[in-house]
């Protein structure tokens, strides 16, 4: 029997599942070169965070990149509001060596992918932005991204996103 389990992979993690939501499965898991794992729910990525994990909701992860054994993770926090659209600014990339990656990397994609509805990049002085609306997993409806490039006025992205956010709620448009 022990070679099955070494075929199939033992079951999933306790710090994985100590950590989830009841309601959350994990769909793919892959230990870390440093004794960490990540894994993928419906929910989002669950990346080692200290001693533990904890979840990156795939509605906020701006690029995952898998590399020469390596997975890439660009996630993006909340940094304000404009209306109804939600600001947001990258964090610095973090990196996992995955011992075995099975399909992880493609599941990865496949989710951040499919949370992405549309997108369209502004081009505006000093820079531009990126406009992304996407599913929040676990709730109805989208919600309006704004990631203004470096050097990009805030004050400018911030007038046309609440202008964006108010033309997406107008049923006349």
């Amino acid at each position: 029997m022990e070679w099955i389990r070494r075929l199939l992979g033992g079951g999933v993690p306790e710090v994985l599942t100590e950590a989830m939501d009841r309601e959350e499965h994990v769909v793919g898991h892959a230990a870390t070169a440093d004794g960490g794992y990540v894994a993928v729910t419906h929910l989002g990525l669950w990346v080692p965070d200290g001693g533990g994990v904890r979840r990156i909701g795939w509605h906020l992860i701006s690029k995952a990149a898998w590399a020469a054994g390596t997975l890439t993770v660009t996630e993006a926090e909340e940094s304000g509001r404009a209306g109804a659209a939600v600001l947001l600014t990258d964090r610095s990339p973090v990196r996992f060596e995955l011992e075995r990656p099975g399909t992880l990397p493609k599941l990865i994609r496949q989710r951040v992918d499919g949370s992405i509805r549309s997108r369209y990049h502004k081009e505006l002085a000093g820079g531009g932005a990126w406009f992304v609306v996407r599913k929040v997993p676990g709730r109805d409806g989208v919600v309006l991204q704004v990631r203004a490039d470096p050097g990009t006025d805030p004050e400018v992205v911030t007038a046309i996103a609440r202008e964006a956010a108010a033309g997406m709620s107008d049923p006349r448009t």
